[in-house]
């Protein structure tokens, strides 16, 4: 006793939308989460007007934030930008590794092992290095590579049990094999980076699906997911409509979920509220793709071992002018939605509880459920931040 805490104000979460909620929690677990007539307890005032509770935002995909890039390898930095993204209300994240040398990519799993290992992240994502040279983006060419098993058995040792998921291109020779290893050790398979034709990437998240339904797969992730969709892969043309098709009927049939950074930089937010009338929320997880410069002002920054200009919120690669990830954070995008005309439960079911059930985390994290961690974000009318609560402590940007 002695750390509880009792929040009162609209609950917003996949399951539960109530006008006048209460939300409480001891011992850094959720005690109750519900009407504020039925609390057993104490009632606080009235909230705020306006004032909303939204469970631990879940970002499946970012590289870094508050000057810190994960793919760098400083344990500390790593921890700065994770402790950042918490404070801003990204309670659970994966950090995202962009394509390295291969024994830079080693040293890094082990890295974030030991951070996930701390609870400060809940895993790593390798974006890389088995990408399209076509579709590379914000990668360095130069450092992409065929599936290599070899390599792929050092980066897994590496990183052990905390590996959550790997973006692969489905053409490359190898892919599909590579798919199906890492969905029966209950690594996430994500189609991305990809020159796929409709055909191949269908197959593609078909058998990753399968095989993520295996015997051998113990961690309840269950589907495919694929990296941020119609970023880094060819548009939807008619005559030729390639990954992008592929990955909104597997979507849509609930065989895969679809990664959208809905920051208003990386998709119009026509082409989101679409996403979300065509496929639905729970088929979508919104992600930040967020680098080093998030938190932080316009300038000079890297991803990976490319030189990146910030200018206007907006990174780009200095040799190519191509997008290098976000500078938004989860509840950002949650914001962006909204305006774009996404419901707010929508938005915030794909930024918690979706990522939550890929991650296989859905018990802990993601929802506002008595015995579940105690990840609260409160947002006043406007949703602007308010507080975060993370595992029943309030926690606040680093210094």
């Amino acid at each position: 006793m002695g750390d509880d805490v009792v929040l009162r104000g609209r609950i917003v979460t996949a399951s539960l939308d109530i006008a006048d909620g209460v939300v409480a929690a001891d011992g850094g677990l959720i005690t109750f989460a519900g009407p504020a007539q039925g609390f057993p307890g104490v009632l606080p005032p009235e909230a705020p007007a306006g004032r909303v509770l939204v469970p631990g935002l879940v970002d499946v995909h970012c590289h870094g934030a508050y000057g810190s890039d994960f793919s760098e390898g400083d344990p500390d930095g790593a921890e700065r930008a994770a402790r950042y993204l918490h404070s801003r209300g990204t309670t659970t994240v994966v950090a995202s590794l962009v394509t390295g040398k291969p024994g830079e990519l080693v040293r890094n799993l082990g890295m974030l092992r030991d951070l996930a290992g701390l609870g400060i992240i809940a895993g790593s994502h390798l974006e890389g290095p088995f990408l399209s040279g076509q579709q590379c983006g914000a990668h360095d060419p130069g450092l992409l590579l065929e599936p290599d098993p070899d390599l792929v058995a050092r980066m897994l040792a590496a990183a052990g049990p905390t590996l959550a998921s790997m973006t692969l291109a489905a053409e490359l020779p190898g892919a599909s094999e590579l798919a199906v290893r890492l969905a029966t050790q209950g690594i996430i398979p994500s189609l991305g980076h990809t020159a796929a034709d409709h055909a191949t990437a269908a197959a593609f998240l078909a058998l990753a699906a399968e095989a993520m339904d295996s015997a051998g797969n113990a961690t309840g992730r269950n589907r495919p997911t694929v990296t941020h969709l119609f970023n880094a892969m060819p548009p939807l043309h008619h005559r030729s409509p390639g990954p992008v098709s592929a990955s909104l009927s597997a979507a849509k049939a609930g065989q895969a979920v679809v990664e959208l950074i809905a920051d208003g930089v990386h998709l119009a937010p026509e082409t989101v509220k679409l996403v979300f009338d065509l496929v639905g929320p729970e088929n979508i997880t919104l992600v930040t793709d967020s680098m080093a410069a998030t938190g932080l002002e316009d300038g000079q920054y890297m991803l990976g071992s490319l030189a990146v200009t910030v200018a206007g919120g907006v990174a780009r690669v200095d040799a190519t002018g191509a997008i290098a990830g976000g500078t938004s954070t989860l509840l950002d995008v949650i914001r962006s939605c909204v305006a774009a005309g996404v419901p707010l439960r929508d938005a915030v079911t794909s930024a918690s509880a979706v990522p939550a059930s890929l991650l296989g985390l859905s018990t802990q994290a993601g929802d506002l459920r008595a015995g579940m961690q105690a990840d609260v974000v409160v947002l006043d009318q406007d949703l602007s931040l308010a507080a975060v609560l993370r595992r029943g402590q309030w926690v606040s940007a680093p210094s």
